[in-house]
């Protein structure tokens, strides 16, 4: 791989040539240890965490990331006309005057536009009965002056008068709540800092319900606020005191006259009712919780519809009476073939959603009789589907949305009458795009205890002739936790990758649920190795098979992604040409003894409290990418974090890197970017997103000998 460069000079803005930096930042090396359960553990870049934090004023921390940042920056330089060629192809793939399908709620039809050149979208409607469409939001104004924007909440009131909205505009995942009165334009003076939740109306559109932010990132609240009155007089209507980890929502149930508050962490519910028009009443407790089981509730005619794996680790439905909440009668047994993992309720039929071997599936079923199943089919061999925006619960047609590693995304109507599927839009590509030149597979590889782990790969179908032969670049992504599936889809920018001769893989490891629940199980707490173990045997699988060969493999991951790339160059550096991290979430062990952290306790459920546990903390520190990091050759990497960023704290990747420039043994390239205005997803607008993925793929491009 290549050395570093030599001396790099600049010209500013007078003329004058200024030194840039010729070698990487090194990090100060300050003793701190800590012990538990009578383990000593070393932490010799502890510092970079400000201790001020949630504000990051230590000068040292911030000149060594603007240090780190200027050595990327000087690396990047050489690179910079193949991130503007990369960026502007990927910039050509995207219809810039986009907008999304209308949708009826109400007596409006609503959609989102994009003009041309825009970074964010304005909202509008129209009424059904004709008429001109009016702009809801401009979320293009509501960013100007800011670094980074994100909407958050966006909710109209039933009557279509009103519109509850929030924002944020530092990636600190604070939103500040505004309402709109839709007919004059006018902001009410109602605003409410620091929610971090949905906006929920209630009490006939008088009222919104809202849940804050704690000191700490964690949502312990569902509090009412009528309109016009000052927050001070807001009302609380359910405080989470038992469980530190629970984080509390609300919503509205399908014929919204329920408000449904649920409070849970990742392997726990509980949820109440109260009726939206009387919110203040006593709650109905559904059921109590109990360790390990979840359940999320829905109602229609007064019948409670329960989603939940007490009896079965694949899920089930049930019915109760609101007389007897907490009494389940079977709708639908759970099953060790189908991953039942969500369902909606409509006026005449329902819908449930899940997995058959690890494809998504959505049915059609009958209230009157329930093992009347109607799926939606779909052709394709590999494929991610399901149901879209439906918020009328009195609907003949269903919206869907559906796409491959090879099909754009498109969004269908289904007709539920005859069972007709209506593409209403497929995502146009300017630039142009031939599926007939790409190929996508769906393969299984095994894993080292026996497991056949799935594989989605696309490719162009001229791979070879591109790479002057088989065994060509390829790239393996995934991310392995949570229970969250990655799901086959199609990406504009992926194309850049696989038009220049790589394959594109996803590994659908466990710790995530692709295959069903047990599949995530078998991937958290003391089950975790599996998780890097997949992704390490699938890679080895790929080159036993000839897609690809040692070191010519790039991966990519972030957050708890992250922490699967730092585990693997750990155990299985040389496997790998190029690697990037994404807000990795890496300094597991520290993380998780830190219970003031935005995040810990709600975590324990996943990773394992070393707090309590010396067990979880000998076998945490067994993994945790920061504490193995030896003194070996390591891939080339390029690493990214967030100032702003609650999930995974900044010092997390910034520390990573510390202590790998100084024990890693080689001279290849190690970056590290950090956004001083954003938070976890990176910089905002889709255009300023676009050239930090330009800049990932030059970064991979370059290290693989593809660089242009």
């Amino acid at each position: 791989m290549p050395a570093l460069a030599p001396p790099i000079t600049a010209q500013t803005t007078e003329g004058q040539f200024v030194s840039q930096p010729t070698s990487p930042p090194k990090a100060e090396q300050r003793e701190h240890s800590s012990s538990h359960h009578g383990i000593t553990i070393s932490d010799p870049y502890a510092w970079l965490r400000d201790q001020s934090y949630p504000v990051v004023d230590d000068k040292a921390v911030l000149d060594h990331l603007e240090a780190e940042n200027a050595w990327f920056e000087a690396r990047m330089k050489p690179h910079k006309q193949l991130v503007d060629t990369l960026f502007e192809e990927m910039k050509a793939r995207i219809k810039e005057d986009d907008s999304t399908v209308p949708q009826r709620r109400g007596e409006f039809l609503y959609w989102s536009e994009f003009e041309e050149g825009a970074e964010y979208s304005k909202h509008y409607r129209k009424p059904l009965a004709g008429g001109h469409p009016q702009l809801l939001l401009d979320e293009n104004a509501l960013a100007e002056g800011h670094e980074y924007f994100r909407l958050g909440a966006f909710s109209v009131s039933k009557n279509g008068r009103l519109l509850a909205y929030s924002a944020d505009t530092n990636g600190s995942e604070r939103f500040t709540a505004r309402i709109k009165d839709l007919e004059t334009g006018n902001l009410l003076a109602d605003e409410i800092p620091g929610t971090l939740s949905g906006l929920t109306w209630v009490i006939g559109d008088t009222a919104i319900v809202y849940g804050l932010a704690d000191e700490n990132w964690r949502v312990r609240d569902a509090t009412l606020h009528v309109l016009g009155t000052a927050m001070a007089d807001d009302v609380t209507l359910y405080r989470e005191t038992q469980d530190e980890g629970f984080r509390v929502g609300a919503g509205l149930s399908a014929q919204e006259d329920w408000l449904v508050i649920s409070t849970g962490d990742n392997e726990t519910s509980e949820i109440r009712l109260v009726p939206a028009d009387s919110p203040r009443d006593e709650p109905i407790l559904v059921k109590p919780r109990k360790k390990g089981v979840e359940y999320d509730v829905d109602v229609r005619e007064g019948v409670l519809w329960i989603h939940t794996n007490d009896d079965h680790v694949n899920f089930r439905l049930a019915n109760a009476s609101l007389d007897r909440p907490g009494e389940w009668d079977t709708v639908i047994s759970g099953s060790d073939e189908f991953y039942l993992d969500g369902f909606e309720l409509f006026k005449d039929f329902y819908v449930t959603e899940g997995r058959l071997a690890g494809l998504d599936q959505i049915q059609l079923r009958s209230y009157a009789d329930p093992a009347q199943v109607k799926p939606i089919a779909f052709g394709e061999a590999s494929y991610t589907t399901g149901l879209s925006d439906n918020p009328e619960y009195d609907q003949d047609t269903l919206r869907l949305d559906y796409e491959s590693m090879v099909t754009p995304d498109s969004v269908y109507d289904y007709h539920v009458g005859t069972g007709d599927l209506e593409l209403l839009k497929q995502q146009e590509i300017p630039s142009g795009y031939d599926a007939s030149l790409y190929v996508t597979e769906r393969l299984e590889i095994e894993a080292r205890d026996g497991t056949m782990v799935p594989v989605s790969v696309v490719m162009r179908k001229d791979r070879d002739t591109l790479n002057g032969g088989a065994g060509g670049p390829l790239h393996l992504y995934a991310y392995g936790a949570y229970g969250y599936a990655v799901p086959p889809g199609f990406s504009t920018t992926r194309l850049s990758l696989v038009d220049r001769g790589f394959a594109y893989a996803i590994a659908h490891i466990r710790g995530g649920d692709d295959l069903g629940r047990k599949w995530y199980l078998q991937g958290k707490l003391n089950e975790r190795m599996n998780s890097f173990n997949d992704f390490v045997d699938v890679a080895k699988g790929l080159i036993a098979k000839g897609y690809t060969s040692k070191g010519r493999i790039s991966i990519s991951g972030g957050s708890a992604g992250g922490e699967l790339m730092g585990a693997v160059v750990n155990t299985d550096p040389d496997l790998w040409g190029a690697v990037v991290a994404h807000v990795p979430f890496v300094d597991v062990l520290n993380t998780m003894l830190d219970e003031n952290l935005p995040l810990t306790p709600g975590e324990w459920p996943e990773w394992g409290n070393p707090i309590l546990s010396k067990q979880a903390f000998a076998f945490i520190l067994s993994y945790s990418p920061y504490d193995q990091v030896i003194a070996q050759d390591y891939p080339p990497m390029l690493v990214t974090a967030g100032l702003n960023d609650p999930r995974v704290t900044y010092w997390e990747p910034a520390k990573w890197v510390a202590r790998l420039r100084e024990l890693k043994t080689d001279s290849n390239e190690l970056l590290l970017k950090t956004n001083m205005g954003a938070g976890h997803g990176g910089k905002s607008g889709r255009f300023t997103s676009i050239y930090e993925t330009a800049e990932e793929v030059a970064f991979i491009l370059w290290q693989m000998g593809k660089a242009e």
